[in-house]
């Protein structure tokens, strides 16, 4: 066997655990978190069809057991078989962003379907009720229980608890970077507890940001078999050419292990990323971003929708924080902007006034004070800044008139941050990305720090967001939203 070759990968590749390998089976807590996620969903759905099965059969109480009885069995037996079909169950993707509730709506919407199908083949008169108020029914309570059982797992997560034991894979800068990240973001899951470099040390020795080098990379699958690690991240190296990539994906087989390879190429994720197989290759195929078409025009009724719908229920109060700014300190109500927004058309923003009548004036005067970043100007303790306004700017409230803006399409509720004209013009190529979609009322920014986030960072989120846009990404941010927003994080 030459120096650095893998062991024979044949047994693996017949469908059969490679030599020695040990099979570490999932952690209790993860067994413990797909039993209760499984009973979730099954209790919903059984509450669910029983309470319309109960309540409209009533009324129809000498047919109950044929007409009501056996739609409200088929029902729940549809949408559990659906979930499962769909993996919708799958720990990999349990707890692990927006990809949970997109299968967990692609398994109902399929439900929906079979069951309006089987209602046509069966001529059932019946059936329209179960499509149209059982599964959406069905659809907004687990969603809503899924969240729930999300929120105390990532509780856990933050303790310290409830963490999948990461072996990295790489070259020492790649595994740092790696490293750094996991440890930002302890909610998504991940512990890196060792790793393995070309030459089996880290930067400064046998250890890399605290985490043991335990060898190199010819010698990963024979970690992973002995200490069965439940993932394998691999990232950048030379070292890692497809043959390599291979041997020992073939390797890992039969321990367990979820192998996962960092991107080297683009920072793309999401809907965008494909992999086809061409002639025996395995290719990565990235289809172009989503500026138009069908998936645009439904989030252009969503905003329109969204928009009508938060004015109604926040017009009292709007109306009691307009005469609160108004009562502080002169000056009106609103405070009005010149914003850039799609394609580099400029536009007027409306917020609630929360500083002094001509802020904007003293300005200059505090820019040896700057504390933001990049092209932005904040202070965190601004005199500009009113008692009212505070308060308004804490929670965002400063912020509902933007859905005026929204209602008459110059914003979207979910999008990169409105730049000022003078920011915009300070943009090079890459950043002027952001243009290419309407800004929003929210986004990646508004729930990962706000003002809080470097500059750089901020960038990053807004080009990920018109990269990698999807209805699921839109779902998830306006939810997240509104815990980010009661805690105050990152707004000043």
């Amino acid at each position: 066997m030459r120096q650095g070759e893998l062991v024979d990968p044949l047994p693996s590749a017949l469908g059969r655990p490679a030599e020695g390998a040990v099979s570490r089976p999932a952690s209790d807590w993860e067994q413990r978190y797909r039993r209760t996620v499984i009973t979730s969903d099954t209790v919903v759905t059984a509450l669910v069809v029983a309470a319309i099965g109960i309540f409209f059969g009533a009324r129809d109480a000498a047919n109950w057991h044929e007409k009501w009885g056996i739609l409200a069995l088929g029902t729940e037996l549809l949408v559990l078989g659906a979930l499962a079909v769909s993996r919708a169950w799958a720990p990999a993707v349990l707890g692990q962003g927006a990809e949970e509730f997109r299968r967990l709506g692609r398994s109902l919407f399929t439900a929906a379907v079979v069951l309006a199908l089987g209602g046509i083949a069966l001529t059932s008169r019946n059936i329209k009720l179960w499509i149209f108020v059982a599964i959406p029914a069905i659809a907004l309570l687990t969603m809503i229980a899924r969240y729930l059982l999300r929120l105390s797992l990532h509780r856990q997560r933050m303790a310290g608890r409830c963490l999948r034991p990461v072996l990295a894979a790489g070259s020492p800068a790649t595994v740092r970077d790696l490293i750094s990240r996991v440890r930002k973001f302890p909610h998504l899951g991940w512990r890196v507890e060792a790793v393995c470099t070309p030459d089996g040390l880290g930067l400064h020795g046998d250890h890399l940001d605290g985490v043991p080098v335990v060898g190199r990379l010819a010698d990963l699958a024979g970690h992973v078999r002995r200490d069965g690690y439940r993932v394998v991240a691999v990232t950048p190296d030379p070292h890692w050419s497809p043959e390599q990539l291979q041997r020992l994906a073939w390797n890992l087989e039969g321990s367990d292990a979820e192998m996962v390879v960092a991107p080297v190429l683009m920072e793309v994720a999401g809907p965008r990323l494909h992999v086809d197989a061409v002639l025996g290759i395995p290719l990565l195929r990235v289809s172009m971003p989503a500026f138009t078409g069908g998936r645009r025009a439904v989030k252009e009724v969503v905003d329109k929708m969204g928009a009508t719908l938060l004015l109604v229920l926040c017009a009292p109060l709007m109306v009691l924080v307009g005469l609160l700014v108004l009562a502080d300190s002169r000056g009106g109500a609103f405070y009005r902007q010149r914003r850039v927004g799609k394609d580099g058309r400029e536009f007027t923003i409306l917020k609630f006034r929360t500083m002094v009548a001509g802020a904007d004036r003293a300005r200059a005067e505090l820019a040896d004070r700057n504390e933001g970043a990049g092209l932005l100007f904040k202070l965190r303790r601004d005199p500009r800044v009113t008692r009212v306004g505070a308060v308004l700017r804490r929670y965002s409230l400063d912020e509902l008139p933007q859905l005026f803006n929204v209602l008459a399409g110059s914003m979207s509720l979910v999008g990169p941050r409105p730049p000022l004209p003078e920011e915009s013009a300070a943009y090079d190529p890459d950043i002027r990305r952001r243009l290419l979609v309407k800004p929003g009322l929210t986004g990646l920014w508004q729930i990962s720090g706000r003002s809080d986030l470097p500059w750089e960072e901020a960038v990053r989120l807004d080009l990920r967001y018109v990269e990698d846009w999807s209805l699921a990404l839109d779902t998830v941010i306006l939810w997240k939203t509104l815990r980010v927003v009661l805690h105050g994080q990152g707004a000043y």
